[in-house]
């Protein structure tokens, strides 16, 4: 079984949103993360920013991104 840890990235500084998380799922609202034996916690606003399989961590971001 894979298991990915998830944080959220915001100023340079990365904050730890839940460890062990087996589903995650990009919503309307923002990102909605869980485990098998925690409530799902949605993060409002984010998206993932990237994902290091090797690490096992998601890293997500709830910054607007500037469209030209």
């Amino acid at each position: 079984m894979c298991q990915m840890n998830v944080v959220l990235e915001h100023d340079g500084e990365q904050e730890k949103i839940m460890d062990n998380v087996t589903l995650l799922e990009v919503t309307g609202e923002g990102v909605v993360v869980s485990t098998l034996f925690e409530e799902p916690k949605l993060v409002k606003s984010a998206w993932v920013k990237n994902i290091d399989f090797q690490g096992g961590t998601v890293t997500l971001d709830n910054r607007l991104l500037k469209h030209d």
